[in-house]
């Protein structure tokens, strides 16, 4: 059952947001009478607001064999009317008040009733059905829609439970949107299977997260964006660094969180982050167990159940635990999906004799832990006969005090193959040449892993969950 506590629940809260609350008997009358109206449907597109009604919507679906498409509400009209064509949902949730946009407008929608009572939970539904349609990003062509079926959901929490011991009494506060896996499966469905309680911050600020820290919260999920505004609010503000020493545990993911913002929540707090690693065809992949060892850039191994080992250029297994050795991360194990909607091409080409080929590159180092060095086709650059990974190279960089943030790419060129480009965003006031930057690089980690070139730049695009969008940057590099 993905939600056990649905058969005798209880009156503690399970969820709160948008200043109202539900208790765990309130979710399940709500959540089956939902259910009642969606059952039969092959797929129910979520108009993933941050509100109660989303996620009430989510689980009815879910509840009801219905697979969920959670919809973020600022995507564009040309993505948003892919999706609907992709997905073909039959119906859309959003309240009767809201304003959807005209590629919606021709679906009908049905809202959620919070007070819904009366109807009786209906059966199960099989592990290997789908339960969650989420589409990626999109960067290498239109988004694609990753099949997560209930097995895969189940499985991977059941696994975070074990490596955090994350138990009935927690309490998880965040501010991600309910449109990606962190967010959604992590941050609503997690709780909610294990028993305990999300007090939802809704959008992301240090005051509201650090509110619900002061007001019993035991853990905070968030992305290494709202960790850089957390440590400059801990360092400007007893009370956030205080609230924040409250947590039983911090995680951060979704993208590589850089030691700086590790070791400015170490200093200010004395918490040590915990760091995770996953995808959404995958869930999560790996983690830093709460009683492991917490090192910067380290996402730990991988979590009960789930398999990983990388692989070379040749499809060689790499055996050696050693932080110069890279390779692709492969993944299997029951938390994989189920393939892309309506691509068996796609499916076909990234899962092979039962390995998912992530297209992330990492190093293995001793216990397992694993350190993501990026993306295999935007971060791992071959040049002058060496292989290095973006990641490293950003590391370095943001150890400089006068950088706050940046993005490492690989150009081609005439003599190296690929010359290190560095695109920099410099600290308010902070002053920093090309010729420094690049000395302090070649100073920290091997000379030839220093930035050919740097380019400074007023901001770096990004995506909702803190991603910097290296494509768009390529894109001005060709203009």
């Amino acid at each position: 059952m993905l939600f056990p506590n649905f058969a005798d629940p209880s009156e503690d809260e399970a969820i709160r947001a948008g200043g109202g609350s539900l208790s765990y008997r309130r979710l399940r009358d709500a959540a089956a009478a939902f259910a009642a109206g969606v059952v039969g449907q092959e797929r129910v597109a979520v108009w993933a607001t941050p509100t109660l009604e989303s996620c009430v919507g989510v689980v009815g679906i879910l509840l009801s064999g219905s697979a969920a498409v959670p919809l973020n509400p600022k995507m564009g009209s040309r993505e948003l009317e892919h999706v609907l064509r992709d997905s073909a949902p039959t119906l859309v949730v959003a309240p009767g008040e809201e304003e959807l946009p005209p590629p919606l407008h021709g679906l009908p929608r049905v809202a959620v009733d919070l007070d819904g009572a009366g109807a009786s939970l209906p059966p199960e539904p099989p592990p290997e059905s789908p339960a969650l349609l989420f589409y990626t990003s999109g960067t290498t062509g239109p988004p694609k829609g990753v099949v997560l079926p209930h097995r895969a959901v189940a499985s991977n929490l059941d696994a975070l439970y074990d490596a955090w011991g994350w138990t009935a009494q927690d309490v998880l506060t965040h501010g991600l949107p309910l449109f990606h896996v962190h967010g959604l499966v992590l941050g609503v469905l997690g709780p909610l299977r294990r028993g305990g309680s999300l007090r939802y911050a809704g959008k992301f600020s240090p005051e509201a997260v650090c509110r619900e820290l002061e007001g019993g919260a035991t853990m905070l999920f968030g992305v290494p964006t709202m960790y850089h505004a957390l440590a400059e609010a801990a360092e400007g503000s007893g009370s956030v660094a205080a609230a924040l020493r409250r947590a039983r545990l911090l995680v951060s993911g979704s993208a590589p969180l850089p030691e700086r913002e590790f070791r400015r929540i170490e200093r200010t707090t004395g918490q040590r982050i915990v760091e995770r690693y996953g995808m959404t065809e995958t869930i999560m992949i790996c983690a830093v167990r709460a009683n492991g060892v917490r090192r910067p850039g380290y996402v730990g191994p991988p979590l009960p159940g789930v398999e990983v080992r990388l692989v070379d250029d040749r499809g060689v297994v790499v055996e050696s635990e050693g932080d110069e050795t890279i390779g692709e991360v492969l993944v299997r194990g029951p938390n994989l999906f189920l393939g892309y909607l309506n691509r068996p091409d796609a499916t076909a080409e990234a899962v092979r004799d039962g390995w998912f080929h992530t297209g992330d590159v990492a190093t293995r180092a001793a216990g397992g832990y694993i350190r993501i060095v990026g993306r295999r086709a935007t971060d791992l650059i071959k040049t002058g006969g060496f292989k290095v990974g973006a990641g490293e190279v950003e590391a370095a960089l943001l150890e400089h005090t006068a950088v706050a943030e940046v993005a490492v790419t690989g150009e081609p060129d005439d003599r190296l193959g690929e010359r290190i480009v560095a695109w920099v965003v410099l600290r308010p006031g902070a002053v920093a040449d090309a010729d420094e930057l690049v000395s302090h690089v070649a100073g920290l980690i091997a000379p030839h892993k220093r930035p050919r070139e740097v380019r400074f730049v007023p901001a770096l695009p990004r995506n909702e969950m803190g991603k910097v969008q290296k494509a768009a940057l390529r894109r001005i590099a060709e203009a």
